[in-house]
């Protein structure tokens, strides 16, 4: 009786969802989804202040960092190659799927641009702002070190730039590891 109780609940089931589908969150929750922006592609943020200082250290001095990340140039490949890998990367992969990649492409390529010190202004949000809703683990943060060190080989950065690189980037985990 059970038995047939319950084959008669599984039939009338409707079928699980696809292993790669994900739920329309804003047609669950009944919320406007976000357009993005027709120039740019990027999906709006609420306002902040935006400044330099947002980028979480001071920039190295003189112009030999940005010639070992080959320039503006060097930088932004090095930047979509880090983004590249990270994305696609098992151990962080979920923390990105809900990221605007287009302006988090946009803002790391000025983040590392000014902090090189290769001629750019940093627009994007504080470290702990931008960070605060991500829940980033040391696990996690330990992982995107990696990537970036792989991007950096792969532009064949010399290893003590990417060392020195490393040293000014990494004061700022107390602001990004939030659990």
């Amino acid at each position: 009786m059970i038995t047939a109780a319950l084959a008669l609940a599984l039939a009338s089931a409707p079928p699980p969802p696809a292993p790669d589908s994900q739920p329309d969150w804003f047609a669950t929750f009944g919320v406007e989804k976000p357009k993005p922006d027709p120039v740019t592609g990027e999906l709006p943020v609420a306002p902040y202040v935006q400044s330099d200082s947002n980028a979480g250290a001071t920039p190295f001095t003189g112009d030999a960092m940005a010639r070992a990340f080959g320039g503006q140039a060097g930088i932004r490949r090095m930047t979509n190659d880090f983004v590249a890998i990270s994305i696609a990367d098992p151990r962080i992969k979920p923390i990105f799927a809900a990221t605007d990649l287009i302006r988090f492409r946009r803002t790391l390529y000025e983040q590392f641009c000014y902090l090189l010190g290769a001629g750019c202004h940093y627009s994007g949000r504080d470290m702990v702002e931008a960070h605060k809703q991500l829940g980033i683990m040391t696990r996690e943060m330990n992982a995107l070190v990696e990537d970036l060190q792989r991007a950096m080989r792969q532009n064949h950065v010399a290893f003590a730039a990417q060392n020195r690189f490393l040293s000014k980037l990494a004061p700022m985990s107390k602001d990004v590891i939030r659990r």
